[in-house]
């Protein structure tokens, strides 16, 4: 790395130069291009190779965005940045280091069930994993139906692609911000940790990565038949054939329009509709494709791909429970058992599912229950699918005082250390454990150099995992880890 002075750092990659910035003791560039912007011709293609530029580009603002406007759908303040060239990353590095510095590096993929979210969020800034030597990457992809639609005529996968690229990237590219190439960590939460799932089961990704990280994951693996009656269902909606040139002549925010009314529940949103949603899973996301994600990323892990990536896994205990504490009053008239019972959860599993939960309540039990199904019940699956492959497990307990419970993205800001997020005291109170942050991180981090977080590894006779409670301590070590969760898979 070059400086052309001390506040305004310069790097030449292979494309071209680019200015950043310097935060305290971190250099940032926010916003270059790994590919072309997939707009025109390039809206439903793969990703493609930057052209050069002449002199010095300025990557100090946030690059557009695939998420559009406000969607109010995640718990982290995710903004929406207008402007078609979506594929780029955001770089957090030591101010100091140079080209030859070779320190590990954290590739983040940012979460929103496949359809939203965005890396120009204060809450994935790398600061602090650049204070302690980690180069850090926010990567941006294609979202919803332009990154992972059915379209006949157009490359599966689009948005899983965008990463593929992102991760080619990093390998051609980090050097000269002071990272290793070798030492590549991939993480994500939500989405972003299915999508760390996806990779590890997509061979073309072998070797862009050594280390993975799926915090709280949701198992992407959309069937090729079901991604493909979503899409004729868009078509429909927008009278246009099902193809590339059919979708091609819909503007943008008509098919984000025709998107969200594809996925809207008809009637409101009832039992029997989560029930579908267990049974068919989410209709976009990493689509089974044959080609690019051969077989389902759980299987495919079962049978041995990427046994030589260490993984990192785990999950808070109250993924959901928030979106059903709303409903207590009412759901105090229907027995617990019988509402597991229309979700399709069998008499005996349950029973057992029940006499091993810790909720009390029909509200806490059905909230947990979807938490279980579609979080807590992967990192389960996994751990014990990957039998040739080392493994950590953890789960975040700690209950926030504002929310009342260890929900979904609670501990995104403990991963970072960045408890001073804007929007964090949302969710986390204003006086959060920052023992608890300092704790969560340090694991990260000497993950990411030295591939072991400090933890005992999975095994099948143990099974162990870290538990991430206040006051934070090394010795928080469970056994039988996700017991409650066993009756499930």
């Amino acid at each position: 790395m070059t400086g052309m002075d001390a506040a305004d750092p310069v790097v030449a990659t292979t494309r071209g130069r680019v200015r950043g910035f310097t935060r305290g003791s971190t250099a940032v560039f926010l916003g270059i291009p790994f590919a072309q912007a997939p707009v025109g011709p390039l809206r439903f293609a793969a990703p493609a190779p930057v052209e050069p530029w002449d002199g010095v580009r300025a990557a100090t603002a946030y690059g557009p965005t695939a998420q559009r406007g406000d969607t109010g759908i995640t718990l982290i303040p995710e903004p929406s940045v207008p402007g078609g060239a979506t594929l780029n990353v955001n770089v957090f590095t030591p101010r100091e280091a140079t080209p030859d510095a070779a320190l590990p590096v954290l590739v983040w993929i940012h979460g929103g069930g496949f359809v939203s979210g965005s890396p120009a969020s204060r809450w994935y800034d790398g600061d602090a994993f650049a204070r302690d030597g980690v180069v850090t990457v926010v990567l941006s992809y294609r979202l919803g139906f332009d990154g992972f639609g059915a379209i006949p005529g157009a490359p599966s996968n689009r948005g899983l692609r965008d990463q593929i690229a992102a991760l080619e990237w990093v390998h051609d590219e980090i050097r000269s911000f002071g990272g290793d190439p070798s030492n590549v960590t991939i993480a994500g939460q939500s989405a972003g940790a299915g999508s760390v799932l996806a990779l590890l089961a997509t061979p073309v990704a072998s070797g862009l990565f050594h280390r993975a990280m799926a915090l709280s994951p949701a198992l992407g693996a959309v069937a090729a038949p079901a991604s493909e009656r979503f899409s004729a269902r868009i078509a429909a909606l927008g009278g246009v054939r099902a193809d590339r040139d059919g979708f091609a002549g819909l503007p943008e925010g008509r098919l984000l329009e025709l998107q969200r009314r594809a996925q809207r529940p008809r009637g409101g949103p009832r039992l029997s509709q989560v029930r579908a949603l267990f049974d068919d899973g989410l209709p976009l996301g990493p689509v089974v494709d044959g080609e690019l994600l051969p077989r389902p990323p759980l299987e495919a892990l079962a049978d041995g791909a990427a046994a030589d990536v260490p993984l990192v896994i785990g999950a808070t205990d109250d993924e959901f429970t928030m979106l059903t504490a709303r409903w207590r009053k009412p759901l105090r008239l229907v027995s617990a058992s019988l509402a597991l019972a229309v979700l399709g959860l069998g008499r005996s599993r349950r029973r057992a599912y029940l006499t091993r939960s810790r909720r009390r309540g029909t509200a806490a039990v059905l909230g947990g229950y979807v938490s279980d199904r579609v979080i807590r019940s992967v990192v389960l699956r996994v751990a014990r699918a990957r039998t040739a492959a080392t493994t950590w497990v953890y789960r975040f307990a700690w209950r926030s005082p504002s929310i009342g419970f260890a929900c979904h993205c609670l501990d995104v800001p403990f991963w970072f250390d960045h408890l001073d997020a804007e929007g964090v005291s949302v969710i986390a109170d204003t006086t959060p454990p920052a023992d608890l942050a300092v704790a969560m991180h340090a694991a990260a981090v000497r993950f990411a150099t030295d591939g072991d977080p400090g933890w005992p590894a999975w095994d099948a006779a143990a099974r162990r995992g870290r538990v991430f409670d206040a006051p934070a301590s090394d010795a928080c070590v469970e056994t039988d880890v996700y017991a409650d969760v066993a009756p499930m898979v």
